[in-house]
């Protein structure tokens, strides 16, 4: 365990945005050869410095004014080699034809959305918080920071974290008002005191790496973390010790995690067509398997009643697992098969979505009784908004990672509007 004073702020420079799913959650991927033509050497040479030029290969495409509003997120060039690299990107990287569009389904609740740019260019926002004094935090993956933002007059403060390249991913804030992280590049949980911008990291012991989503009990300070190594963390807050569990199926991916109303986490499982719950005292873990097998759930919210919702991912389902009676149902997502369901929450009896495979990046509503959609568009486009989590008034924040932003989603009732 170290701590520190925060460091200065490091600049990034162009980093990646990740749109589809063969290139998400890599910082790196395989490279590329770039089509010839003038503003090549400008763009290889200017994107490689973070990330693979796969990333601009396997994107959606875009027009001119779009690449520009993208890159000009990750990095700020002079206007000649700006000019020169949207000219290049224009041309050879528009929008594909089959690219999946928005479907917008009206319906009687309007929202806005407020968006904001984070202050270090490129640092891939990759999950919110919305904290207890109405401040939104996110996780700069990129850039080895947390963020916070006041929505009520737009000021930003960034805490560098200690160790460099830590990969900041998921995060949650204690009774105490510290938010915790995990450091998924270095193995490591970590929390940072607003007040002084101090920072403690605690190493996850083996065999457990890559912790990836973590969520706190406020009643007993247990911190339960999900991994990439097949494993389901938790650490007592308060003493900083570990119990780690393997999940009882080999292979496993646990992602998103939440704890329903008698302090059990339950998780989904990306690498299978499982959901599985956390005894919280013991740390024996139960599977569940989903009738598709294809089904691969990605993100998981939980409403009053501890029923799991969770986001499949790969075949554009929204689905709900009764823990009761073990039993599934499923919608096909508003945007069809290839909308890549993403990050979740639970407001009430309301779930709410974010489409990523389709272009623009779609906000779902779907009501629990009723049984139907309405979906609005996300103004910066969204490029991938990878989890979102609802406020204590019933709004959302949202981390719009590609875009390099934030947002706050004001949900109204009444007459539908789009949103601005």
């Amino acid at each position: 365990m170290r701590q520190r004073a925060f460091l200065a702020l490091v600049a990034v420079a162009f980093v990646a945005l990740i749109f589809p799913a063969t290139t998400q959650g890599q910082r790196g991927g395989q490279q590329v050869q770039l089509p010839d033509g003038p503003g090549k050497d400008m763009v290889q040479a200017t994107c490689t410095k973070c990330h693979g030029l796969n990333f601009i290969t396997n994107s959606f495409g875009f027009s001119r004014d779009e690449w520009v509003t993208l890159f000009s997120s990750m990095v700020v060039p002079p206007k000649t080699e700006s000019d020169a690299i949207a000219d290049y990107l224009a041309k050879h990287f528009p929008e594909k034809p089959n690219i999946s569009k928005a479907v917008i389904v009206p319906g009687p609740v309007s929202v806005n959305i407020k968006e904001w740019l984070a202050p270090t260019l490129g640092q891939r926002p990759h999950d919110p918080l919305a904290a207890r004094d109405g401040s939104i935090w996110w996780t700069g993956q990129y850039a080895s920071r947390l963020g916070r933002l006041d929505p009520r007059t737009g000021a930003m403060k960034e805490f560098p974290l200690d160790t460099p390249n830590s990969g900041p991913h998921g995060l949650d804030e204690d009774a105490d008002g510290n938010v915790w992280y995990t450091g998924i590049n270095v193995h490591e949980i970590g929390k940072v005191d607003p007040k002084t911008g101090a920072v403690t990291e605690y190493k996850v012991p083996e065999p457990a790496r890559n912790p990836h989503t973590p969520i706190i009990n406020d009643a007993t300070g247990m911190l339960f973390f999900t991994t990439q190594s097949g494993h389901v963390g938790r650490l007592n807050t308060r003493t900083g010790e570990f119990r780690i569990a393997k999940t009882p199926t080999d292979g496993t991916y646990p992602y998103g995690i939440q704890i329903n109303s008698k302090g059990i986490p339950w998780y989904v499982d990306f690498r299978g067509n499982r959901v599985g719950s956390v005894d919280p005292v013991t740390m024996e873990i139960k599977e569940y398997t989903l009738p598709s097998p294809d089904a691969r759930p990605r993100r998981i919210a939980l409403t009053p009643d501890d029923v799991v919702w969770y986001a499949d991912y790969a075949r554009g389902y929204l689905g709900r697992f009764d823990p009761r009676n073990g039993q599934v149902k499923e919608w096909p997502s508003p945007g069809g098969k290839d909308s890549r369901p993403y990050g979740i929450a639970a407001v009430g009896d309301v779930i709410w979505y974010s489409e990523s495979g389709v272009k623009p990046n779609t906000l779902v509503r779907f009501d629990t009784r009723t049984e139907r959609f309405q979906t609005w568009t996300i103004p910066s486009g969204g490029h991938v908004v990878r989890n979102m989590m609802a406020t204590r008034e019933g709004s959302l924040v949202l981390a719009n990672s590609g875009i390099n932003r934030v947002a706050l989603v004001e949900v109204r009732t009444g007459r539908s509007t789009a949103a601005r």
